[in-house]
């Protein structure tokens, strides 16, 4: 056989596939559907609709659907995302044609090995995209999203959302460029919208209106000792420092900009990749050979739970001439390598493969000893 250091094999699937199922087939329903998952952490409020299904993602962001099913997202009456393939995980790259099928599209890292990390990097560079992750950051019980917390909206910023919708100058539209997107002067829809929803309880004093500069200045100067102060009375100074507070706590768009998004999305889609391939493993991590060895040896993708059932799988040694590969196939999720330096020399067989129903790819490694 004619040894290659690097041998890719692809599979095209034919007609349609059968999407993902639930999280490690758990369902809890008592039905035959799916659950799905908005993002890693979770993420709450949101309202889906498939051809199926209907209802409110939970704090995990979990969702029902069949496979093949497609979704539309929603918060609250204001529409996110439609189109969108139901599976195991969704994330908002996905919630776009444009970045969905920019993902589909793995970049090659300076290994020469598939990777969608680079891919993923890449289309978070999109103006449609971060406009929509900031804006929901923005809707978030608590302004920042923490690390390993989900985002949460809750009921009372929808009830508000919902209210002031239709007072709006404009549709809120996610595609326009950053610039309009997060104008200030005119406010842009997306800041009009969040200016009117208070992210605090009902009754605290920073969602009521803030006094008029009229009002601040009809006031009574602040008596300069504290006995002659009546505390009925709201002075100049003390309503002033009301709408200081009340209108700092107004978010606008410029309170999460285009690099926390990046970042938040980024640590989704790490969990996201490291759930996926801790699924699955080698048959062996290390294996020690003879010099004089002239067999074919094999390493095997195993999944925890189940077959592989692998689209593309592609193999490197990094020492290629004391370990060469000879053959990688997909079908069997197997990887041939022969020794082919002396006693003392070792490599590392890099595979790295694309399951079924997912962009992502998994990198595992095999240490070959020659002795």
């Amino acid at each position: 056989m004619r040894p290659a250091h690097r041998i890719r094999i692809t599979y095209t699937l034919l007609g349609a596939l059968a999407l993902s199922g639930c999280l490690e087939n758990d369902s809890d329903s008592g039905d035959d559907t799916s659950t799905g998952r908005v993002n890693y952490n979770g993420f709450n409020g949101l309202t889906y609709q498939t051809a199926s299904q209907a209802g409110t993602t939970n704090a995990d962001g979990q969702f029902r659907y069949y496979p093949g099913e497609t979704l539309v997202f929603q918060v609250g009456d204001l529409q996110l995302a439609s189109d969108v393939p139901a599976q195991q995980y969704v994330t908002l790259l996905e919630f776009f044609e444009a970045t969905r099928t920019s993902l589909q599209s793995a970049m090659v890292d300076d290994e020469g090995l598939s990777t969608h990390t680079l891919t993923e990097q890449q289309v978070l560079q999109n103006t449609t995209l971060m406009n929509l992750s900031r804006f929901l950051m923005l809707l978030n019980w608590n302004q920042n999203v923490a690390e390993g917390e989900g985002i949460d909206i809750r009921d009372r910023v929808i009830t508000q959302l919902n209210a002031a919708l239709p007072n709006l100058t404009a549709e809120i539209d996610f595609n326009v460029t950053e610039a309009e997107f997060t104008a200030t002067d005119p406010m842009s829809p997306a800041n009009q919208l969040l200016a009117a929803i208070c992210f605090y309880p009902e009754d605290d004093e920073l969602c009521n209106e803030a006094p008029t500069q009229e009002e601040i200045n009809n006031a009574p100067p602040r008596p300069d000792n504290d006995e002659d102060r009546d505390p009925d009375i709201e002075y100049s100074e003390d309503l002033q420092a009301k709408k200081d507070r009340i209108e700092n706590a107004v978010r606008t768009m410029e309170d999460i900009d285009a690099d926390d998004a990046r970042n938040y999305l980024s640590r989704e889609l790490k969990a996201i990749s490291t759930t996926v391939a801790n699924r699955y493993f080698l048959d062996d991590y290390e294996a020690s050979h003879l010099s004089t060895d002239t067999d074919l040896h094999q390493v095997t993708i195993r999944k925890i739970g189940g077959s592989p059932s692998i689209t593309e799988l592609e193999a490197i040694s990094t020492r290629p001439h004391d370990v060469q590969i000879n053959s990688t196939d997909w079908q069997s999720g197997e990887v041939e390598y022969f020794v082919a330096g002396p006693t003392g020399g070792e490599s590392e067989l890099l595979l790295t493969f694309r399951p079924e129903h997912t962009y992502r790819w998994v990198r595992k490694q095999l240490r070959v000893i020659i002795r």
